[in-house]
């Protein structure tokens, strides 16, 4: 790998983290305040999350196992915040709100 190739896919995977993150935490406050703008902004952030997934399976010299981690990641990464909110919702819920 070059040293700029190095650059170029530490700054893609930097960028796909920060977009993972984007979609959870603002998906999560869009929840919690009940703001379908946060939510939108977040889903835009899983969006671009998996552009840059695209990008790194194929502009970058990484192995193709490695380019597999990259796609599974960015598939789980849609479960991750709707599947914690309703557990946390759940957990957090009176036995008169579950009924």
């Amino acid at each position: 790998m070059t040293p700029y190739a190095l650059i170029y896919t530490a700054l893609l995977l930097g960028l796909f983290v920060l977009a993972g993150g984007g979609y959870g935490g603002l998906y999560s406050v869009g929840r919690l305040w009940s703001n379908t703008v946060l939510i939108r902004a977040g889903v835009a952030c899983y969006l671009v999350a998996i552009l840059l997934a695209l990008a790194i399976c194929l502009f970058t010299p990484l192995a193709a196992l490695w380019k597999v981690v990259i796609v599974l990641s960015v598939l789980i990464y849609a479960a991750i915040p709707p599947v914690t909110w309703r557990y946390l919702a759940k957990l957090h819920s009176t036995p008169e709100e579950s009924k």
